[in-house]
């Protein structure tokens, strides 16, 4: 059987594709070739949230929580407790007049990762909600520590889904996360609005200007983290800050009634106080922290943990890596 003739430029019928390479050096087709292999496939990173623009579903998502204290009231006022099902009284004591937490052992430790937001930003946060809520509130309320303000994104183990991994599974895990976190952008984002829940958190709920979106950095987490918990533990459009627990009633004027004081209208004008300070404010978020948690919750409690941070490696001109 005679062999089958190659192509040759000079015949009559060439593709475009045929045309295009019988007129480019071989070296500039070797390099093309290359940069198809490197480049990830379409829908490597597929979003995992249905619906329209994540930026509306976020801002719907955020009336909701804005709806929580109206819908349920101030339930903190009477005890209440925490995500994972403690009492402010296990987790907070008075000493010498100041409110420090109950620290415990996490068993096993919690892994978590986390957006970091620096100082640089947060302390000006920070500062406005002490300017409003300090004085109602001396020795009733939890501040989060500013050098460790962060955005929960994504559990490799967590309360309701413990999962036990050796030293060499935990830092299998590290590398995975850094691999995902060379390719997200810097984000710029923007604060939406400050709300207070039911459960007495104040949080700062923010929206993305640009970057890589949160929710598309969950959705690479979870394909970098096959053993991670398939229940997460916030909505994947969510991006927010805890900026302080109240655990008490407020301390009122002298001529205040406690008894006819409508407590939710109190706490509302509260939140608009601040809203009307940093409503708006912008920050740049550019790194991810994989932290295990030896304490329970204690990245809210300045507890012990390790923590590895990851720089993002997008650079300028690489795109932003939004959904």
């Amino acid at each position: 059987m005679a062999a089958t003739k190659p192509p040759s430029c000079s015949t009559r019928l060439r593709s475009p594709a045929t045309t295009a390479a019988c007129f480019l050096p071989a070296s500039l087709l070797l390099f093309l070739l290359l940069l198809l292999l490197r480049r990830p496939p379409m829908g490597s990173f597929p979003p995992t949230i249905p619906g329209g623009p994540v930026s509306s579903r976020r801002a719907e998502l955020y009336g909701r929580m804005a709806r929580d204290l109206d819908e349920r009231g101030a339930a903190f006022l009477d005890g209440g407790e925490t995500s994972q099902s403690l009492t402010l009284s296990e987790l907070f004591d008075t000493r010498d007049g100041a409110v420090v937490p109950m620290l415990k052992a996490a068993n096993p430790p919690v892994r978590a990762n986390v957006l970091y937001l620096d100082p640089e930003f947060a302390s000006v946060i920070s500062k406005a909600v002490k300017e409003v809520f300090l004085p109602y509130f001396n020795q009733a309320i939890w501040f989060q520590n500013m050098s460790i303000y962060h955005f929960s994104m994504f559990h490799t183990s967590h309360h309701l889904e413990p999962i036990v991994a050796t030293e060499d599974e935990i830092e299998a895990e590290v590398d995975a996360v850094k691999r995902v976190t060379d390719d997200v952008c810097p984000l710029k984002i923007i604060l939406d609005q400050v709300v207070l829940t039911s459960t007495g958190v104040l949080l700062g709920l923010w929206q993305v200007e640009s970057g890589t979106d949160p929710a598309d950095i969950r959705s690479r987490l979870r394909e970098a983290l096959p053993r991670a918990p398939q229940k997460q533990l916030y909505d994947p459009v969510m991006l927010h800050t805890s900026l302080a627990r109240i655990l008490g009633h407020p301390k009122l004027p002298q001529e205040g009634n406690a008894q006819s004081l409508d407590h939710v209208k109190f706490f509302h004008d509260l939140v608009a106080q601040v809203n009307s300070k940093i409503r708006g404010f912008q920050a740049t978020v550019k790194e991810l922290w994989f932290v295990e948690e030896y304490d329970v919750l204690a990245l809210a409690l300045n507890g012990k943990m390790k923590v590895r941070r990851l720089q993002f490696g997008c650079k300028e001109g690489q795109g932003n890596g939004k959904i």
